[in-house]
């Protein structure tokens, strides 16, 4: 056997003999040890919840009954759960800016970097303070240790008796039906939706990411078996950055959704949601440039001018196969157009126009049982409008696809462990340095487990 075929047969080896390891699938840490239910009962594959996760989740992190308050605990209980993903990856970028020797590639070439490593680390602990007064505390570190709150939040649920009132306060993610924060993909590639967080070449605009924890207060409704579910937010327009904000500006977020039986199939669900906002287009500064200090904050921004971001999201079910389906449409103010934006206190360039992109995302998965699940995600960013007239229509276009499968040996009421696999490819127009196109590829192999 050549090399590459004892690695191919040692890969095949090491699959064997985990899928012959397997045991009963119970259920996921912290919920799972209060209540004593399944894994599967609140999530398609963790960290992705169902339908009766999302329920769940809707309602407080309650099963409305006597075991939701904290007095019905048993007083060893702590919900607590921590995760990290020990893993092998390769990154590779065909285009890179180097110094060379003179030669047919001088000033860029193909980096490639492979190697054992460490996720971040996330300690979850959330649940009830009292019957319908429910918090979630998220601290999260990046791989060297550093740690920041990814989320901190109380709410107070089933106001006035009616699961159509409830309200949140602090660092939360958006009501978005497809979360990015129980992303099944891992890679530096795919950790995140390309569509939450995409802008077009030059947009100087970052407040608009979706995708990321935010700082407010929302309101929550929905009925009683959750088919229909509609929020509203008020948030700094900060990116979830604590203090207070560059500005004083704010953003909302509004989505309105309604599941449906397809019978045996499960429920299917549809909806829609918009961001709009506005963002600082300048910071005030001092002492020769720097940035004005005050007791809460610094830079502080003027020239307030808007974006928005509209989607319309489905989630559709057959059997043990099912898509996540999402359209958006993203505009950005012509002040935001280039990086340094355009200060609003002076008149707009000639030249800069509105950036305006459409983003499409299909991911699927194929459930073959509890512990296995096979997935796949596709995503298309197009530019419509660029913000500098005379720029090349599809500047900054990017596909992105991506695959794997996440086998689930064991999961308990007390942990959960994922052997993950997963490739990643993804390529953008004129993205490179010499201004065509720009094309990555990510590939993990890790043990992903919560305890």
């Amino acid at each position: 056997m050549t090399p590459p075929q004892r690695s191919l047969a040692g890969v095949l080896l090491l699959l064997v003999v985990v899928l012959g390891s397997a045991s009963p699938a119970n259920a996921l840490p912290a919920f799972a040890r209060k209540y004593g239910l399944r894994c599967s009962a609140c999530h398609e594959a963790w960290p992705m919840l169902n339908y009766f996760g999302q329920k769940f989740k809707d309602n407080g992190y309650q099963l409305m009954n006597d075991r939701d308050a904290p007095i019905w605990q048993n007083p060893s209980y702590w919900p607590v759960t921590f995760r990290v993903t020990p893993q092998w990856h390769r990154e590779s970028t065909d285009k890179v800016a180097v110094d060379t020797p003179a030669g047919p590639n001088a000033g860029q070439q193909q980096v490639t970097s492979h190697g054992f490593d460490l996720s971040g680390l996330d300690f979850h602990t959330g649940g009830t303070l009292e019957k319908n007064i429910s918090f979630y505390v998220l601290p999260s570190s990046n791989s060297a240790g550093s740690f920041h709150f990814e989320t901190v939040m109380a709410r107070l649920d089933n106001l006035f008796g009616s699961s159509w009132f409830n309200v949140k306060l602090g660092k939360f993610e958006l009501d978005n039906l497809i979360s990015e924060k129980r992303i099944l993909t891992l890679t530096n590639i795919s950790g995140v939706y390309q569509t939450y967080h995409f802008r077009p070449p030059g947009d100087s605009n970052f407040y608009g990411q979706i995708g990321d924890n935010q700082l407010g207060v929302e309101y929550l409704g929905h009925s009683a078996n959750d088919r229909t579910r509609v929020s509203a937010a008020l948030l700094s327009t900060n990116d979830g950055q604590v203090g207070l904000p560059s500005s004083n500006a704010y953003s909302g977020f509004f989505t309105a959704s309604q599941a449906f039986d397809v019978g045996k199939f499960g429920v299917d669900r549809v909806g829609f949601y918009a961001m709009v906002g506005e963002a600082p287009t300048f910071f005030l500064t001092s002492n020769g440039g720097g940035p004005v200090a005050t007791p809460f904050g610094t830079n502080n921004g003027g020239g307030n001018k808007g974006f928005s971001r509209e989607g319309f999201v489905g989630l559709f079910y057959f059997g043990k196969l099912d898509f996540l389906v999402l359209t958006q449409h993203g505009n950005d103010s012509a002040f935001f157009a280039t990086s340094p934006s355009s200060p609003a206190n002076q008149p707009l360039p000639s030249g800069l126009q509105s950036p305006t992109w459409n983003g499409y995302l299909v991911e699927t998965h194929y459930v073959y049982s509890p512990q296995l699940i096979f997935l796949q995600r596709s995503e298309f960013e197009r530019v419509s409008q660029q913000g500098v007239q005379g720029t090349p229509s599809n500047m900054g276009n990017l596909n992105m696809f991506t695959f794997g499968y996440r086998y689930y040996p064991i999961m308990t009421s007390r942990a959960g462990f994922a052997w993950h696999n997963e490739y990643s490819w993804m390529r953008q127009k004129g993205a490179a340095p010499d201004g065509t196109d720009l094309t990555s590829s990510s590939l993990l192999l890790g043990f992903d487990f919560d305890f």
